[in-house]
């Protein structure tokens, strides 16, 4: 959506800092939280200040104590040969692999993560993780301890930055979005069977540029909006706005623990029936 559609979508008046730190509290923001977000800029309706402003409303209502986190994800460093939107070329699959530049945290964008995620990628004290393709980014109390040791193979799972802010009693804002990447933890720690698939990035491995391969579970973040839709009407997560934006604030160990029994639940209905 551009920047006329969003004023003619949203004529009312801007959104501004103030009005999005008191949207946060109603929600259920407070200080002290762990807070991995998601969100879309432009369903808020127009922000001044933008991206910034929509962080500093976020930094400001978890305080001192607390720890923002987004997904800093960069997509277009992993293997082109399972490129889908859009895919390339056989041909071209050699040559990206041999020269695309290696992953590094303070340089790599983000891609496909919105306008807050990358602006926040680049804020000051920022600490992003590892990971070549499914980095995350955190500012506050908890950053170096959430993002240190992100594993390469099974980046969702044990010792990735999910698996460690469900465990520090972290909560999923999602801002004019269903996409909840804490669902990714739901597939790593679901009891069962799990197709491997191979994959590779551009990393640094003793301070030269290498093609490294990995592995990691076939994802199913297709079915991640049915999962939501089905938590919310059993009448979990806090619902509201934040601006415009239709939002949702999940306590992850709850959305986590439902999301493995949905997944038992379908994995059982299906090899019943084969």
């Amino acid at each position: 959506m551009g920047e006329r559609d969003v004023i003619d979508r949203f004529p009312d008046a801007p959104i501004t800092r103030e009005r999005m730190v008191n949207d946060l509290i109603a929600l259920g923001v407070r200080k002290g939280m762990v807070l991995l977000v998601h969100s879309s800029l432009s369903t808020m309706g127009w922000v001044a200040g933008g991206p910034v402003a929509v962080i500093d409303a976020l930094l400001e209502t978890v305080g001192d104590k607390g720890t923002i986190i987004m997904p800093s994800m960069s997509g277009d460093y992993s293997d082109p040969s399972r490129w889908q939107n859009p895919p390339v070329p056989p041909s071209w699959w050699q040559p990206i692999r041999d020269h695309t530049p290696p992953f590094r945290r303070d340089v790599t964008p983000t891609r496909a993560m919105g306008r807050v995620a990358e602006t926040f990628r680049t804020w000051p004290g920022a600490v992003r993780s590892g990971h070549p393709t499914d980095s995350f980014v955190a500012v506050g109390h908890l950053a170096e301890h959430l993002m240190e040791g992100h594993p390469l193979s099974y980046s969702f799972g044990e010792g990735s930055p999910l698996s460690k802010m469900c465990d520090e009693g972290g909560y999923s804002l999602l801002i004019g979005t269903l996409r909840n990447t804490i669902l990714h933890l739901v597939e790593a720690r679901a009891p069962i069977e799990k197709k491997v698939v191979p994959r590779g990035s551009p990393v640094l491995e003793h301070g030269e540029r290498i093609w490294k391969e990995y592995e990691d579970y076939d994802d199913h973040s297709e079915i991640f909006p049915s999962i939501l839709s089905d938590y919310v009407e059993h009448g979990h997560g806090i619902t509201g706005k934040v601006g415009n934006a239709e939002s949702y604030l999940f306590e992850q160990r709850g959305l986590v623990d439902f999301g493995i029994d949905w997944f038992m639940r379908r994995y059982n209905d299906s090899t019943s029936q084969q």
